[in-house]
């Protein structure tokens, strides 16, 4: 009883501490620790919520990985992995909520400030649009495909489809590299250039194909104007 008592008034400082201060500062065993207090309702997680860091490297590494790969680690059930992968799914939802139709959309940066909660802690290739109309007003953000973007016809029928759908003047490509190397590709500049052509008979301009690394993500429109010179990383934080 003493035991349980303990941790008992531990988990309600945590939360208390969390509810009037955040988790600003707080080590990633921390915060991981009150993640587990929901799935695992008695005893010390503290070990737990230590030993995941240890293995999979960060608050971070640990919401991305696989659930199998979780549930490899002493103490974790179905439950708990299925709590720890809520949470990047209920960001991205949160992130994609804040942004909707009716925002304008000026330069490439912005519209990476939109496209990135749809990619965020995407396991597979993922290909969107984002359309605007005439005024760069935001009519919508859609998903053409999930799997290989270097499927054209697959692309270029979607992308047509959806742009005419929503009647939209210009719009911008997105795609991520599960690979984790932040350059366009030699097949995502070809593709860029299919889709464009394509485009233009409908009247719809595409701006530029974004390409989304983590938490970067790179223009293929100036990487293709500065290959001589390198290409330019554009940083969620300068966005």
């Amino acid at each position: 009883m003493e035991k349980k008592s303990i941790h008992t008034g531990h988990r309600g400082r945590v939360k208390e501490e969390f509810l009037t201060r955040g988790i600003e500062g707080w080590p990633d065993h921390r915060v991981l620790e009150l993640i587990l207090f929901y799935a695992i309702p008695q005893g010390d997680v503290n070990p737990l919520a230590h030993e995941l860091i240890d293995r999979f490297g960060s608050l971070s590494g640990v919401l991305d990985a696989l659930p199998e790969e979780l549930m490899k680690v002493k103490g974790m059930g179905e439950h708990s992995a299925a709590m720890l992968k809520l949470f990047p799914a209920v960001t991205g939802r949160y992130l994609e909520g804040r942004t909707g139709p009716g925002q304008i959309i000026h330069t490439t940066a912005e519209a990476g400030h939109v496209l990135a909660p749809y990619l965020y802690g995407a396991r597979n290739e993922m290909t969107y649009i984002l359309c605007l109309d005439g005024k760069e007003k935001l009519l919508g953000v859609r998903r053409l495909s999930e799997g290989n973007i270097h499927n054209s016809d697959v692309t270029i029928r979607r992308a047509a489809e959806e742009c005419l759908a929503l009647r939209a003047s210009s719009c911008y490509l997105a795609h991520n590299h599960v690979s984790g190397i932040a350059l366009p590709s030699p097949e995502d500049m070809n593709t860029t250039n299919v889709v464009r052509t394509a485009l233009e008979p409908l009247g719809v301009r595409l701006v530029d194909h974004l390409v989304f690394v983590d938490g970067d993500l790179v223009s293929v429109r100036e990487t293709a104007a500065s290959r001589r010179g390198g290409f330019r990383m554009v940083y969620p934080g300068q966005l």
